[in-house]
């Protein structure tokens, strides 16, 4: 196995096979990280590259580079950041079910005070226990319960406008509902062995911050090499 650099990105040369991928981006600083593409049965980072900010169109060009040598995505697992599933489209596509409890989290806080917030908590951290039919029950018994609360209004008293009184319980619900044929995509395709997390390339990204933080003080060019050394093993 070796390693074949091109301008911007490093692909491992291995024979070309059906892959099943795990995408993610992590940044070192604000404005130096790395987008990688990782085959989690395989346990194996297939092709990653240099960014400076995160876009759909970098993950499109590592995955026309992986096409362009052979390689079949035969599926895609995401962290949820909009825009880029539209590079896999026509992909079967998991969104990582943690990254979606984060983003519950994010809106509601760990302790959310009113109970519908408390109520919709619960059901996501349920996700990971679920099929995509239960939780959807769930969802909409939820809604049917709290639609009248959802739509609470409160007006300005200054410019008499109006906004929605709950925007954060609401967009923690939008989210949920929206992202729900994606959540279970791994129990559709069984024979795929799709997880349902993106933990694999997370836990590995862990791994590699902990070893810079070790041998801090590299310079940027330095620390790349270290970066590309780690990935291609």
């Amino acid at each position: 196995m070796k390693e074949v650099n091109g301008d911007d990105s490093n692909i491992i040369d291995i024979i070309p096979r059906s892959i099943v991928v795990v995408a993610d981006a992590t940044f070192f600083s604000r404005s130096d990280g790395m987008l990688i593409f990782r085959e989690p049965n395989l346990k194996q980072n297939l092709i990653w590259k240099k960014i400076y900010v995160e876009t759909a169109g970098q993950y499109e060009q590592l995955k026309l580079e992986l096409e362009s040598k052979g390689f079949a995505i035969k599926a895609v697992v995401l962290d949820g950041r909009p825009g880029i599933r539209d590079s896999f489209r026509g992909i079967p596509a998991q969104m990582c079910q943690f990254h979606q409890v984060a983003i519950i989290r994010r809106y509601l806080t760990s302790r959310p005070k009113l109970e519908a917030a408390q109520e919709l908590m619960i059901i996501a951290r349920q996700l990971t226990k679920s099929n995509e039919k239960y939780f959807s029950d769930l969802l909409t018994a939820w809604y049917e319960k709290w639609q009248k609360f959802l739509k609470e209004k409160t007006i300005n008293p200054f410019t008499n406008q109006w906004f929605y009184t709950h925007k954060r319980l609401r967009a923690a619900f939008r989210s949920l509902k929206n992202n729900l044929p994606y959540l279970f995509t791994y129990q559709k395709y069984p024979e795929l062995h799709l997880p349902n997390t993106t933990n694999s390339l997370d836990g590995y990204i862990s791994a590699l911050k902990n070893f810079l933080n070790v041998h801090r003080g590299q310079g940027r060019s330095s620390r790349n090499k270290i970066i590309c050394q780690i990935l291609k093993k």
